[in-house]
């Protein structure tokens, strides 16, 4: 009696199907980039959805506290979303532990700072320090980044901070970016020019954790003012941020990674 192998599709684990709760991430997914909100109407045609599909979706996360309503029936995600995540992961400890040296770096350097951890393929904003001065210039906590066009997503890259999505390794060895991170692990940090804004240059160093593994950037959008009141460096800002990342990462249990 000969036994046959299993066919491709017996070997395939079951799809299991949830609509409601695959309308609700979806919902979620959706509101995350209109951070004004939108109405059940709204979030229906742009989910190609019909409003009754949606209606009570909608209806059980504001109960839950998932989304909150606005003026105009218009629906926002809540704090909720970025507690929880907190709460789940190592990155509320992180927080913790950083902001206290975040604050100082900032009184420093008069410049704003902020943490980006590796979420996936990108980066995403965690937590920010903005500057005392009169002249702020700050990004968004629970912003998301790219990963090869930026300062913190270069580092990240360079000293391969996690093990989900694209590895340092698996970067096309001799491309553009390749070399890029090269540069980066070799001095320690990246700087470069904002690709988003005119007169700020992001500096970023990396935070260590107590594996010997990179868990997050320290990124600071030095942004050059031209009135002449402008006390520390860029280069100088740089170093103080690089004993501000050593000191997190000695706090963390790192031994001397950097």
């Amino acid at each position: 009696m000969s036994i046959s192998a299993p066919s491709p599709d017996e070997t395939k684990p079951p799809i299991y199907s949830a609509p409601a709760l695959e309308k609700g991430f979806s919902i979620l997914e959706l509101l995350s980039e209109y951070p004004r909100g939108l109405t059940v109407t709204e979030m229906a045609g742009k989910l190609g959805l019909s409003v009754s599909e949606i209606f009570r979706v909608v209806m059980v996360m504001e109960r839950l506290a998932w989304l909150r309503r606005h003026p105009g029936d218009r629906f926002r995600v809540t704090l909720r979303l970025l507690e929880m995540g907190f709460k789940a992961t190592p990155v509320d400890e992180l927080v913790q532990i950083a902001a206290p040296f975040m604050r100082d770096l900032s009184h420093q350097i008069e410049q704003s700072c902020h943490l980006v951890v590796r979420n996936g393929n990108r980066g995403m904003i965690v937590y920010r320090q903005q500057t005392p001065g009169p002249t702020v210039f700050a990004v968004r906590v629970g912003a998301g980044i790219s990963l090869d066009s930026t300062c913190s997503g270069h580092v990240l890259l360079a000293f391969n901070a996690v093990n989900d999505g694209p590895a340092v390794g698996e970067v096309n060895v001799g491309s553009d970016l390749d070399r890029t991170l090269q540069k980066v692990r070799s001095r320690g940090f990246e700087v470069m020019k904002s690709t988003r804004t005119v007169g700020v240059t992001d500096i970023s160093c990396p935070i260590f954790g107590n594996s010997g593994a990179v868990v997050a950037a320290l990124t600071v959008p030095f942004l050059q003012l031209i009135d002449g009141t402008q006390k520390v460096t860029r280069d100088d800002a740089r170093m103080y941020l690089q004993e501000t990342t050593r000191q997190i990462s000695e706090e963390l249990g790192s031994a001397g990674n950097q």
